[in-house]
Formats: structure tokens, C-alpha cells, sequence
């Protein structure tokens, strides 16, 4: 079985902001181009939707070639149906019987999903489909901020980056995801389309509890925009592995901040993975926070152990999350207005 829970060896607490970035962007020698083969394998299970005497899981399987197609066998379907991206998180579903769809519609062939590109007006357009991998080693990507370089170089193997798609990964809304809260950041926004036309919500609104998202189910990811940064916005994106680097996070924080020509605070957003059923913005601490020096926001830091709900698990205890929350957020903020 594929583990999603892997990740890379990197500890958030070492190189500057976009060190390691920088060199993803540049050194691809560990990288084969090979991703999971896992669009065969849902293949060679699609077929007859009985139940087999090995308890698979069968379905009708569905490669549109346009949005529209896609669109289409949605809302001819309804909830029988299950849409495919990267099929990092489907296979792991499938393989422990928690996902029976009836029929699989692949968006993988669809061109206009695709791609990572600079916008006219200088913000940045992530297809769907597009991989983590393609944002990670993108040149308009790392020149729109190297920390959403640096947040998607930290998912786990370059096999599942290789594999693993932007719009699945906010699809599978899992709270301890690294993706999420950087977009959040940043001020990213979800295109979504149906039948009944096209939508856009900002990306912390998507996802609603745990590996639950706001997406109706004939609803389909097909880009995220990311708006043009103000002069002199900086980013980061921060994470505590406690135990090895291929564990989830105990916590992590992204936070985009801009000062103001005095030194203090013109805008901030901060927001964590990890410590929640989802990625959580801080907004209360945002507030608190503008118009005043980087060096004189503890009180407003302080706020955020009582904002977070992290559970008790094997990472640390809810208590040691919500200080964990506080210190890495702190952490981030220093580094920003360094």
C-alpha cells in the first residue's frame, strides 16, 4: 500500500526562507520523472461493477477529453460517481474500502486543467491537475514566492510529488496537508465548475472538517489563482517534524506580511495546518496585529493556543500543539520582519 503520510527530509528550523527552494528549483538529480502507477491500476479494476469473489471494489471508468465532458458525466451520475486526479489518495481509498464509487471520471486528459502560469496581472494560475511536483520546480512559481516553492517541496517523495495533483489535494482536504495553508496565505482562491456554471471561494473556506470540503458533488476544482502580491509582501512556510521526516506535521504555519514604510504591520495572514479539523486563518490575530511594530505583537500571539483544536495523538498532546502553534507562528513572524 502507497503511504501518504510520507515526507521529505526537511526541517522547517534550518536554511533561510527559499534556500532549499532555490535548489529544487535547480538540482533535479534525484528525480527519475517516474510517478505511481496508479491511472493503470484503476483501469485494470474498472470493468464489471459486481461485487468479485475477492471483494474488490469495480466501477465504470470515464477519461474525458474537455471540461465540458467532465462537467457532463458529473451531472449525469450524480453521487456514483468519483473524480480522479492524481489517484494518490483514490487508491489508498479504494484499497481500504472506504470509497466504492460506481463510476471513476479521470481529469488527467483534460489540457485545459493543467499548467502553472503567471497571470496578466501579475498573480499566479495553478491548473487542477497541475502536480506538486510542477509547482515546486516552477520558474513563474518561484518567482511569485519562493515559500510556495519551498511548501510544496516539503510533500512527501518526489515519486507521490510527481504523481500527486493541486486540485486532489485540496479535494482530499486533509487538515495536516502542506499545500493548503501556503495558498491560504497567499490569498489563493478555488475555481470550481458544474452544470449550473462556474464559482470561486477563497481556499481556506474549501475544506469544512476533516477530509470534507464545501464541494457539492458535481462540482470539480479547475484552477487556483493566486492575486499579485503588494510591493514588499514577504512569505514563509513553516513546519515541526518531532519525530522523523517522514511524519506529519505537528504543526505548521504559513504567513504572508508586508510592513509598512514606519516598520509596522501594513497586512499579515497567518494560518496553520495540522492543529485542526482544517487549515485554520487567524484572523482575530490578524486584526490584532496591524499597525503596530513586529517586535511588540506577543499579546496578540498569545490569542492563538485558544483558537486552535488539535487532538491528542502520537505527534503530542493537544496541549503541547496549541503552544506549538504559538511559538511557530511567532517564529515565522520574526523571520519575516527580519
Amino acid at each position: 500500500m502507497w503511504d501518504l503520510h510520507t515526507r521529505t527530509a526537511h526541517r522547517r528550523d534550518r536554511a533561510p526562507p527559499g534556500a532549499r527552494a532555490a535548489r529544487a528549483c535547480r538540482n533535479p538529480d534525484l528525480d527519475d520523472g517516474k510517478s505511481l502507477p496508479l491511472h493503470r491500476l484503476l483501469r485494470h479494476r474498472a470493468g464489471d461493477r459486481s461485487r468479485g469473489a475477492d471483494d474488490r471494489v469495480t466501477f465504470d471508468y470515464h477519461e474525458p477529453r474537455t471540461l465540458d465532458d467532465a462537467v457532463q458525466l458529473l451531472a449525469r451520475y450524480g453521487e456514483d460517481a468519483h473524480l480522479l486526479a492524481g489517484g494518490t489518495a483514490t487508491v489508498l481509498l479504494l484499497r481500504q474500502g472506504l470509497l466504492r464509487p460506481g463510476h471513476v471520471v479521470a481529469l488527467r486528459a483534460i489540457p485545459e486543467l493543467g499548467g502553472v502560469r503567471r497571470t496578466a496581472d501579475g498573480g499566479l494560475r495553478i491548473g487542477a491537475t497541475a502536480t506538486h511536483r510542477q509547482v515546486e520546480r516552477s520558474g513563474d512559481a518561484y518567482a511569485y514566492s519562493p515559500a510556495l516553492v519551498e511548501a510544496f517541496a516539503s510533500v512527501a517523495t518526489i515519486r507521490i510529488r510527481n504523481q500527486a495533483t493541486v486540485g486532489g489535494n485540496l479535494a482530499h482536504a486533509d487538515p495536516a496537508q502542506d499545500p493548503p495553508p501556503i495558498l491560504a496565505a497567499l490569498g489563493g482562491a478555488v475555481t470550481v465548475r458544474s452544470s449550473r456554471g462556474e464559482r470561486s471561494l477563497p481556499v481556506e473556506d474549501l475544506a469544512v472538517d476533516h477530509f470534507t470540503t464545501s464541494l457539492a458533488h458535481d462540482e470539480v476544482i479547475t484552477n487556483i489563482i493566486l492575486p499579485a502580491l503588494a510591493s514588499g509582501t514577504r512569505a514563509i512556510y513553516l513546519k515541526f517534524l518531532p519525530k522523523t521526516a517522514d511524519d506529519y506535521a505537528t504543526v505548521s504555519v504559513a504567513a504572508s506580511l508586508r510592513l509598512a514604510q514606519n516598520g509596522t504591520i501594513a497586512d499579515v495572514r497567518l494560518v496553520l495546518g495540522a492543529v485542526g479539523p482544517t487549515p485554520l486563518r487567524l484572523h482575530a490575530v490578524e486584526d490584532a496585529m496591524r499597525g503596530r511594530p513586529p517586535d511588540r505583537v506577543g499579546d496578540a500571539l498569545a490569542m492563538i493556543p485558544e483558537q486552535v483544536e488539535p487532538l491528542d495523538d502520537v505527534r503530542g498532546s493537544a496541549a503541547y500543539k496549541r503552544e506549538m502553534a504559538r511559538i511557530w507562528t511567532a517564529r515565522a513572524v520574526a523571520r519575516l520582519a527580519a
